[in-house]
């Protein structure tokens, strides 16, 4: 259900930043996510937060040395992958780094064949180390093709779930905002289960007329009420041995609740109009955008059916709250997109990235489809940049979002408007310590603190 991914993140440290830019482009179109540092205390301090599979450290910055950057990342891992960037290249500096402990290192200008060599001298040596971990960045669903894209915490929590309940029969509740991906997750059970060869029957609750859904659901024999001329087998009967979703059970009446918890406590059912018991092998699985529990309070929803849906619980998180996720689901559907348009798919331009990136994304990973697709049908170019996304967008792109659709913290609010004043600043800490009104080291210490 999963495919490695050897090489993840890689923290770039260039002090010029089309060189960053570039690189970031480069490793984005090849499913590697990018970190940049403009400067040695940068690189530093993201490299006490966070974990990288390769730095690709500049030598001459005007801060601090890249070989006493070396020193200092050496000295806290000894099996760090550092690769070079030199624009003056020499024997005596190569055989220098070298002998701190580089990789490798590659010359400015260098090609994306260069790139792509220093990329494959960090995979050899995990290979060689045996250090090769599965990292999903996606689930399968019907085919290898049909992905749930994700490598943030919390999806691969999902997928860890997905795997462990897939195989067994247990009933299961996947509740979330609408576009999460609901059906998707059905269907990756599903296709991950024993009965992945029946049939996978799919039912929107709010999308039937009440009248019908019982004769929908359970069929009903020719004669049983007007308009029933013919003999008709419902939706049920034809999930027999497969699995059968309920998407937004929540519409249900009560009067089809009963009628449900009947079903899933016999395991048998009559159609309407019949005497006539059909047994019933059939797994559930229900899902809903709104809080069951909320329901069970307001009367509108049976708390016993609710203990039957819900032996296995699935919240799916908010695209919002899993953006690290976005370049590899914007990738996903530029090449999905692009195939079913039998075109080219285009790149996508680091600033674009981070403008979705920071978007609220209200509809959730089906607004982002949406957004992508409409990009690849009305702007014709090669790299998507920022101009060539949709207008509502970059209307309601703000660097800062003072109050968000979810109340955050004080704490999430500070590190938003640090982070917002750095990138005003142009990262330099000097200038940003001087707008916020404080002293560079408080600075410094909240940026370790936060992770910037």
């Amino acid at each position: 259900m999963t495919r490695k991914i050897e090489i993840e993140h890689v923290l770039i440290v260039d002090d010029e930043r089309v060189v960053r830019k570039g690189i970031s482009r480069a490793l984005f179109n090849r499913n590697i996510r990018a970190t940049e540092a403009s400067n040695g205390e940068e690189a530093l301090a993201h490299l006490q937060t966070h974990s990288f599979d390769l730095v690709l450290l500049d030598i001459k910055m005007e801060d601090m040395d890249g070989t006493e950057i070396l020193q200092q990342i050496r000295r806290n891992d000894p099996d760090a992958n550092v690769v070079m960037i030199t624009g003056y290249p020499t024997i005596a500096t190569a055989v220098h780094c070298t002998k701190l402990g580089a990789l490798d290192y590659l010359t400015k200008p260098f090609s994306l064949g260069d790139l792509d060599a220093a990329l494959n001298k960090v995979h050899s040596k995990k290979a060689a180390n045996g250090d090769l971990a599965p990292a999903p960045i996606g689930i399968t669903q019907d085919s290898p093709k049909r992905l749930i894209v994700g490598q943030s915490p919390p999806m691969r929590k999902i997928f860890q779930k997905i795997a462990r309940v897939a195989p067994t029969e247990s009933s299961v509740l996947i509740s979330g905002e609408s576009g999460t991906g609901k059906e998707l997750v059905a269907r990756a059970i599903h296709a991950n289960s024993s009965r992945k060869d029946m049939e996978f029957v799919a039912v929107d609750c709010s999308a039937l007329v009440e009248t019908l859904l019982e004769s929908e659901l359970f069929g009903h024999v020719k004669g049983s009420f007007t308009g029933a001329h013919q003999t008709k087998h419902g939706l049920f009967e034809l999930a027999n041995h497969g699995t059968f979703f309920f998407d937004e059970i929540t519409n249900l009446s009560l009067k089809i609740q009963a009628k449900l918890l009947r079903v899933i406590q016999e395991r048998e059912f009559m159609k309407v109009g019949d005497q006539h018991r059909i047994k019933l092998d059939v797994r559930i699985i229900a899902a809903s955008n709104t809080p069951l529990s909320e329901a069970i309070q307001n009367g509108t929803f049976r708390e016993d059916l609710f203990y039957r849906l819900s032996v296995v619980p699935l919240e799916l998180p908010p695209l919002r709250s899993r953006k690290e996720d976005i370049p590899f689901l914007i990738e996903h559907f530029l090449k999905k997109l692009s195939r079913k348009m039998k075109k080219s798919p285009p790149e996508i331009s680091p600033e674009a990235v981070d403008v979705l990136k920071e978007y609220a994304w209200p509809g959730n990973v089906r607004e982002l489809e949406h957004a992508i697709e409409r990009i690849l049908i009305l702007e014709d170019t090669d790299i998507i940049q920022e101009r060539n996304l949709p207008s509502y967008i970059m209307q309601q792109q703000g660097d800062l979002q003072i109050f968000p659709e979810d109340p955050i913290t004080l704490q999430e609010l500070e590190k938003k408007y640090i982070a917002f004043v750095l990138k005003k600043a142009g990262g330099k800490k000097i200038e940003a310590a001087r707008i916020l009104g404080i002293n560079r080291k408080t600075l410094s210490a909240k940026i370790n603190k936060y992770g910037l």
